[in-house]
């Protein structure tokens, strides 16, 4: 009976399904997919980079280290020169930072800290929504709708008030006052970019353990000073990777600044005057380019690739002093 009762009790019981040997096989077949996609991105950088540095060689060759530091760009006695779009490239990127980090931020210390409850997914959703706004309607909207209003209310005031001052005057004075120009395409460049620094920022607030927050507030610190001393620092990293791709983005905006920036080849040092970057110069050219104007053109391709890479170079060594800090 004793024996009987113990077979219908080990019958009883559930059976473990025994979990089978992994396949060498399999693991091998995962890690060379795994390393072939690896391959394949590069391969595909490795030869987007190859082609534009080989379609823009002549222009390279022709000017020289010239074509750096040279503003002209006449079609007709084919002198090129990369200078302009690139002092215009740099200063509507610099501009969107300026202006879009600090709103970034803001939005998200407000989703994370002070927006109430019942509000938080309309306003989230609402700032993500504009990163599906197609750039082209940015440009639409920048030049027809935010171009006049701008000229009529900052850049005609603005103007008048500053002319004849020594360093003031120089930056904030239109000689045309018609809307677009550099600062206008950072204004638009900073209203794209605030969905993307915005959301990750405040993904990475949302991920600081709450016990943080609870223990500044229990000594007594303001909201502030929780923001400033306690969030901030732990989200450092991640901000600095969002600015980052924020900037990316502004570097190689085309159709919206192409609308906004004016699309003139010349320097000035006022911020209200029409401009040319890199991405809106190919833009307006490419379709009608031939001989070395199109090689100019794959040349300034190159040159914003090494911009942008550049740009990943120093924020990866931003993110790492943020880690070691």
């Amino acid at each position: 009976m004793v024996a009987l009762s113990e077979n219908v009790a080990v019958a009883a019981r559930p059976q473990v399904a025994r979990r089978a040997a992994p396949s060498p096989v399999g693991d091998r077949l995962f890690r060379g997919a795994a390393l072939a996609s690896a391959l394949l991105v590069l391969l595909v950088l490795a030869g987007i980079l190859a082609s534009i540095a080989y379609g823009g060689w002549p222009a390279f060759q022709t000017f020289g280290p010239g074509f750096l530091v040279s503003g002209a760009w006449n079609v007709g006695r084919e002198e090129y020169g990369a200078l302009v779009a690139i002092i215009g490239t740099l200063a509507s990127a610099v501009l969107a930072l300026v202006i879009g980090v600090p709103i970034s931020l803001g939005v998200a210390i407000y989703l994370t800290q002070l927006c109430p409850g019942w509000a938080r997914r309309p306003v989230a959703m609402t700032i993500e929504l504009l990163a599906a706004v197609p750039s082209i309607i940015y440009g639409m909207w920048g030049l027809f709708v935010f171009a006049p209003l701008f000229a009529r209310f900052v850049q005609i005031p603005v103007s008048n008030l500053v002319e004849g001052m020594p360093i003031v005057g120089t930056l904030f004075y239109a000689q045309v006052p018609s809307g677009v120009g550099v600062l206008t395409a950072g204004i638009i460049l900073a209203i794209m970019i605030v969905p993307f620094v915005a959301s990750i920022t405040r993904d990475m607030l949302d991920q600081i353990p709450t016990v943080l927050r609870e223990s500044a507030y229990g000594i007594g610190c303001t909201t502030w000073e929780v923001v400033r001393h306690v969030l901030i620092p732990q989200a450092s990293v991640s901000i600095i990777g969002a600015i980052m791709l924020g900037l990316g983005r502004a570097l190689g905006e085309t159709m919206a600044v192409t609308f906004v920036i004016g699309n003139a080849n010349r320097l000035s040092a006022s911020i209200f005057d029409p401009g040319s970057t890199i991405a809106s110069r190919i833009a307006n050219e490419f379709n009608e380019a031939d001989g070395l104007q199109l090689n100019a053109l794959m040349a300034l391709g190159c040159i914003l690739f090494i911009v942008t890479f550049i740009v990943l170079i120093i924020a990866r060594l931003l993110v790492r002093r943020a880690k070691v800090a």
